[in-house]
């Protein structure tokens, strides 16, 4: 009669795993089966099993992990046109933002992209996502043009507060161009009961004017509350003649050629930036009378509103430069983005 192997492991340990590594599982997927599917807290889990609090997460996280557990979250079929949570989880992590939200409507099917109208979507789903970010001690800044616009228009009374609302560039034109910064600061502060801070320059001026009017009490104070905001709100600006600093005469076509030269592909507070996020500096710096790129890419709750083919370049320059930590679009950018 020959021996047995002693080396060679048991039959019944090949066939079945360990009693305990099986009463682990079930534990798990019970625990699982309690949290996901009866709505219990992990602490009621706890008690139920008669384990810890901390074991009855780590229960919960090995269901998880070992796949026991299949999450889906979906919309529903009739408002899956409405609804574009796939788009705005692709942008987030493609550009590493806070936020995203993607409007269904088209900004360019609305109207003119120079019309605060077309962006009423677009404005009312920024003016949202506003008043769920900003708190009661906040600065909220802003830039003039027809999103900030349309995001003033779309504020409900009373949903929200903050200290104050600032202007992040001059406004004053050589013409009678209206720029709509009055609106936007007249209705930001009453709907978030907010003190006013105007910047009363232009936003363009010489260069040594330029210098004068920074060491002025009351502009260095404006620009100053503007620099540190909490929040900023801003949409981008073309490098073409169909824009608001071309329409005011804020730049003509000399500087637009120049501009181009150089690369710029949009702007934002009348500075301008190349497609890969790199500010184009060039004759036009040295005369702004607005909050620096810098200090924008430096807020964390900067939003950056934007819609229609004409800014998609803008708005692909801004979120490379790190100008945003959220976005508010159409679903005509959103998608432009994810393509690029």
């Amino acid at each position: 009669m020959t021996s047995p192997n002693p080396t060679a492991p048991a039959p019944s340990l090949i066939a079945a795993p360990p009693p305990s590594t099986t009463e682990d599982l079930r534990l798990a997927l019970r625990a699982a089966t309690l949290y996901y599917l009866d709505g219990m807290t992990q602490a009621e889990v706890a008690t139920r099993l008669g384990v810890s609090r901390p074991t009855a997460g780590r229960l919960v996280a090995r269901a998880r992990a070992q796949g026991l557990v299949r999450i889906e979250v979906q919309a529903p079929a009739h408002l899956r046109d409405a609804l574009r949570s796939d788009e705005e989880r692709a942008l987030e992590e493609k550009f590493d933002l806070l936020e995203a939200v993607v409007v269904a409507d088209s900004v360019d099917a609305t109207g003119s992209i120079d019309d605060h109208n077309s962006f009423a979507g677009v404005g009312r789903a920024a003016a949202s996502l506003l008043v769920r970010r900003i708190r009661e001690g906040d600065t909220l800044g802003f830039t003039w043009g027809p999103e900030t616009v349309a995001v003033a228009q779309g504020l409900p009374s009373g949903a929200a507060t903050c200290a104050s609302v600032v202007q992040l560039d001059g406004a004053v034109s050589a013409i009678n161009y209206q720029t709509g910064t009055e609106y936007v600061l007249g209705r930001c502060a009453e709907q978030l009961q907010a003190n006013t801070v105007r910047l009363p320059v232009p936003l363009y001026a010489d260069a040594s004017t330029v210098v004068s009017m920074r060491g002025d009490s009351v502009i260095s104070k404006a620009l100053e509350a503007g620099r540190t905001a909490e929040m900023m709100m801003f949409g981008t600006g073309a490098v073409s003649t169909s824009t608001t600093l071309f329409e005011g005469s804020f730049i003509d076509t000399d500087m637009l050629s120049v501009l181009t030269g150089l690369g710029a592909v949009g702007e934002v507070g009348g500075r301008f930036y190349r497609l890969d996020g790199t500010e184009v500096g060039g004759p036009l710096d040295e005369r702004a009378m607005s909050v620096p790129l810098d200090d924008i890419r430096a807020c964390g709750g900067s939003i950056l509103v934007t819609g229609g083919v004409a800014k998609h370049q803008a708005a692909l320059g801004a979120l490379h430069g790190g100008l945003a930590k959220m976005l508010v679009c159409d679903i005509e950018c959103a998608r432009w983005l994810l393509d690029q």
